[in-house]
């Protein structure tokens, strides 16, 4: 036999084996390897800077790599998106600490396993007004706009009730669809003051508007957008841990690459680059990606001291760090002595270990 016929003879053997494990497979139910498709999962977010992570996640193929096809839906208030996560249209999705606080206060079965931001909320007013509104004991008998159930409202309302002023009475709180119409009822003198989050804190500056004050002052280090899901979504194990290890790698990637990640934020959200290279690496905007279960609690007792909730639910069921602590874990093993992970360890037991 020549060698061609030999090569010709082993090819058409190892095709037929191929064929039959194949069809073995298919028989026992399980689609081979190539067939398998990459989980598809809806997360829903909000046009800000702060949710880099996402779009470099995205843009990077992390989430790719954790076999997951993410579809990235835009929300443009943390109401709509955490309606859409109840609903089951998403998910998971990243809508602030208070919507899905509210929510939950109400009986909503949610879950939160991570976050991506915190802080980031600034008052803003006309210059003409800076003189006058320097503090939260300024606002009394004052108009105020905020969007509804964005995280700074109710840091907001908890430092007014702080500053004993009763939010419901003493001044008048309008709430606004988004950012930007927060900003233009400042620019126009419907409101005296408006609360905006990043990057549209930096927008109302370039559109002649002042920071009198930032939320960080009200609550240093307050959580914002926790990621949260029901309890089907946790059922997938996989999928769950897969997402999370892929925003822990956004996490790292934009903490040590400027313009590949200023680049992700750049395709989802039209603004200048240097406003955004601004807005998300702002000493203001908190980027943890652990459910920061403490900060959380903090902001729980604030809502319901300000009487934005009743709080007559147990707090506690709402958490579930399991599936980031063993997403962390599975990083930090891969990479034991990558600093980065080892200071996210050491975040976790100071934030989410109680």
């Amino acid at each position: 036999m020549t060698l061609a016929c030999t090569l010709r003879s082993r090819l058409r053997q190892l095709s037929l084996a191929v064929s039959v494990g194949s069809a073995a497979a298919l028989a026992l139910g399980v689609a081979p390897l190539a067939a398998q498709a990459d989980t598809a999962v809806k997360v829903g977010y909000l046009p800000v800077t702060g949710h880099a992570k996402f779009f470099v996640a995205k843009e990077q193929g992390f989430f790719k790599k954790e076999g997951l096809d993410v579809d990235l839906v835009e929300f443009q208030n943390s109401a709509d998106g955490i309606n859409a996560v109840v609903a089951g249209k998403l998910d998971v999705g990243a809508f602030g600490t208070t919507a899905p606080l509210v929510f939950y206060s109400k009986g909503s079965d949610l879950k939160i396993i991570g976050g991506i931001m915190g802080q980031d909320a600034a008052l803003v007013v006309k210059p003409e007004l800076a003189g006058t509104i320097r503090s939260i004991n300024d606002l009394k008998g004052k108009k105020v706009a905020t969007v509804r159930m964005a995280s700074g409202d109710a840091v907001l309302r908890g430092a007014l009730k702080d500053a004993k002023i009763n939010w419901k009475n003493d001044l008048h709180i309008f709430e606004l669809k988004n950012p930007p119409a927060v900003i233009e009822a400042v620019k126009s003198g419907q409101v005296d003051a408006g609360l905006v989050w990043g990057p549209h804190d930096l927008r109302a500056e370039q559109q002649g508007l002042k920071i009198v004050v930032r939320s960080g002052d009200l609550s240093p280090g307050h959580p914002c957008c926790r990621l949260v899901v029901t309890s089907a979504k946790l059922k997938d194990e996989a999928v769950v841990q897969g997402f999370l290890r892929a925003i822990l790698k956004a996490e790292k990637f934009a903490a040590e690459n400027r313009k590949e990640t200023i680049d992700a934020i750049a395709k989802y959200i039209k603004l200048d680059r240097a406003l955004l290279e601004k807005g998300y690496y702002s000493p203001n905007l908190e980027q943890g990606s652990d459910p920061n279960v403490k900060g959380v609690q903090k902001f729980w007792l604030t809502m319901v001291g300000s009487e934005f909730i009743e709080g007559k639910r147990a707090l506690d069921p709402i958490f579930e760090v399991g599936p980031y602590k063993k997403a962390l874990d599975s990083l930090a093993k891969e990479s034991p002595k990558d600093p980065f992970w080892q200071a996210r360890l050491k975040e976790f037991k100071e934030r989410d270990v109680l």
